[in-house]
């Protein structure tokens, strides 16, 4: 990756110029290979870095997060102990003594159209809306199970992934529509993630792969493993990597999965497969998936990676220590920049972005990372 080009006859205190800067930038680089002149033709990918770490010393519940959402100004946290919500430099605590469904906040989700969050816990499924909330369970409505992995706004709809199956509420008839085994071409009602794309809702369905809902003619269809080979993928880029699917993201005509044997992207005709032992992917082990633009951010169990399907930023952090490191993948060509510090934790949860900032969820505390080569991608913001 192109850091900085500087040749003049001044070198010698560009060079402590540079390494100044970087240092302060929290980061510095280290060519693995001997390579020094990377291609200048490959697309430069997102790079984020000075890292704030955010602990229930700094005001959170819980250091367990599970996800975490940027609502213009405001950043919400799903936690253990609690929906955290980030505003004005402090973080307010909201939990069942507020209203709230269940303290244990897995998934969040804002719907565009009239500004209310969708909070998925493990519990049931709050609304907050105008400071309050309104809770729905198995008791009090038609909901498929009260255990919700994933919510997605689509319009006046409301999609969850339960464990008990897929539920859609219309908040205007106030009705739940229930999607399981038995309606739906599921291999069992666990389902764990779903997200919307144009015409269709995507559900990461637990042993059953991808089940596709198209709006407009209300039929489904599912995308299973085609070698069925629970250990290893036979025959690459067959179809879904594999059947256990933990995860789902849609951006740009693009559909990423993640698995806990993989992650696998599917543009509409084609599926394509990667693995930690043939690309930049930190884990096989992907516990979420968030598409931004042309790029898909992964959260797995031994840190976050970040792709556009050619090229890979995987951030790690130490064991012995706050510090850690960007492994970048350019091509052919591996590089590692030095991060101090870097992310809270390896085991990643959850992630958001917008404009200029990072935010990502991990078993202990959250963690916030700045942009840092925003000029160099050539995007508007509105593109990542």
């Amino acid at each position: 990756m192109k850091i900085l080009q500087i040749q003049n006859r001044y070198f010698g205190t560009a060079i402590i110029m540079i390494l100044s800067i970087f240092f302060s930038l929290g980061f510095i680089s280290e060519k693995k290979d001997g390579r020094s002149n990377p291609d200048p033709e490959a697309e430069e990918m997102p790079l984020y870095g000075e890292w704030k770490h955010f602990t229930v010393k700094d005001g959170l519940p819980s250091d367990k997060t599970y996800c975490v959402l940027i609502d213009n100004d405001r950043i919400l946290a799903g936690t253990h102990d609690g929906l955290a919500v980030y505003e004005n430099k402090k973080w307010i605590t909201y939990t069942t003594e507020d209203g709230l469904a269940h303290n244990g906040v897995l998934s969040l989700a804002k719907n565009e159209l009239t500004g209310d969050i969708w909070i998925g816990t493990m519990g049931g499924l709050s609304r907050w809306s105008a400071g309050k909330f309104e809770n729905f369970n198995q008791m009090n409505s038609g909901m498929p199970n009260d255990l919700i992995y994933s919510v997605a706004c689509d319009g006046k709809d409301v999609w969850v992934a339960t464990g008990g199956g897929a539920g859609k509420y219309d908040s205007y008839t106030k009705e739940w529509e229930i999607y399981t085994e038995e309606n739906a071409p599921m291999h069992e009602p666990w389902t764990y993630g779903i997200c919307t794309g144009d015409d269709e809702i995507f559900i990461a369905a637990w042993g059953g792969g991808i089940v596709e809902y198209n709006k407009k003619t209300s039929q489904f269809r599912d995308y299973t493993d085609p070698d069925g080979n629970m250990e290893i993928d036979l025959f690459p880029d067959d179809g879904i990597v594999h059947d256990i699917t933990t995860g789902a993201s849609w951006s740009e005509g693009m559909l990423w999965v993640g698995t806990y044997f993989g992650l696998s992207r599917y543009d509409g005709t084609r599926w394509k497969g990667y693995f930690d032992h043939d690309s930049g992917l930190a884990s096989n082990f992907i516990n979420f998936v968030k598409a931004s633009g042309k790029y898909a951010f992964i959260a797995t169990d031994q840190g976050l990676s970040c792709t556009d399907g050619e090229n890979w930023v995987t951030y790690t952090r130490n064991q012995q220590n706050f510090n850690g490191k960007a492994s970048i993948l350019q091509g052919e060509e591996k590089s590692e920049f030095k991060l101090s510090p870097s992310l809270s934790h390896n085991y990643v949860l959850g992630v958001d972005l917008k404009d200029d900032m990072i935010w990502v969820a991990t078993s202990k505390g959250l963690s916030r990372g700045k942009l840092l080569n925003k000029e160099n991608l050539g995007l508007a913001s509105t593109d990542r």
